[in-house]
């Protein structure tokens, strides 16, 4: 598909990043349409991107190739239902970023329609994401590569064999950042502690916390194996993980995941019961 129409329902900070994005990837605004209700942010979007924006959700429906539901779980059963008649009669491709919202449930208030699960999280406002995406049986070759590219524009994109396992993406990289923000806010407090002031202690967390997880990027080597290169026998650091594993780090971490696994399954049930 040359030049789709790429609609979004919704205007917030994510559509926002999702637009920024294609047009870095050089996404003609004119392509871009956007609903959403709020008159201050929909001239905001116009004006900073020059894409098309209605206050109806269906003017976009109208018109969209590819429609991105990017409105929030508590709504979208409402908004799903209202737009069935035209995704049904037009048949785009449907992009739900919706999250803990399962494809049955989509499927049954919008019809049986081409539809992509994706989890995208929170670094995606800054270009920086991970994205889960998964696709119902509707979705053909090119309409999985229409929605890799547009999530690829505000991160890396991954693909899951089975839905059930958007619930794990929930929990490791949908609820990731707030645990790498807990690690760096705690090693501050413990650096200015320790009598660095605590702007110095801030810096050097965020920028140690960069550097780290671009090393592991980078790598073509396990995260493991780069621990163990950096930790010298007798060390400092040696002493530092010692302390951490006997406190259980890893047993909290998965406790942890588990606890935010269980959750996004059961909020995806109550989600699906509204």
């Amino acid at each position: 598909m040359d030049n789709p129409v790429i609609g979004f329902i919704g205007g917030g900070n994510m559509a926002a990043s999702l637009i920024g994005g294609l047009i870095a990837d050089g996404v003609p605004p004119s392509r871009l349409w956007v609903a959403e209700p709020d008159a201050t942010r929909r001239k905001g979007l116009e004006a900073r991107f020059g894409v098309q924006a209605r206050e109806d959700n269906r003017a976009v429906a109208e018109v969209a190739d590819v429609l991105v539901l990017a409105v929030k779980p508590q709504v979208i059963r409402e908004v799903a239902r209202a737009l069935a008649p035209i995704v049904q009669a037009r048949r785009p491709l449907v992009i739900s970023i919706a999250a803990g919202v399962r494809e049955r449930d989509l499927e049954r208030w919008m019809g049986k329609v081409p539809l992509v699960r994706a989890m995208p999280n929170t670094p995606a406002l800054v270009q920086s994401g991970a994205t889960a995406l998964h696709a119902n049986p509707y979705v053909d070759e090119d309409q999985r590569a229409m929605a890799e590219s547009i999530l690829r524009a505000v991160g890396i994109t991954l693909w899951v064999e089975e839905e059930a396992q958007m619930d794990a993406v929930t929990a490791l990289s949908g609820s990731g950042p707030a645990y790498f923000f807990l690690v760096m806010e705690a090693m501050q407090e413990a650096g200015h502690e320790l009598g660095l002031p605590l702007e110095t202690a801030r810096i050097l967390t965020l920028q140690t916390a960069l550097g780290a997880a671009r090393m592991a990027l980078e790598s073509e080597e396990d995260v493991a194996l780069l621990r163990r290169r950096v930790t010298s026998p007798g060390g400092t650091t040696e002493q530092a993980l010692r302390v951490l594993e006997e406190g259980g780090i890893r047993t909290l971490f998965k406790k942890a995941l588990k606890a935010a696994y269980e959750r996004s399954r059961a909020l995806a049930q109550q989600l699906g019961d509204t």
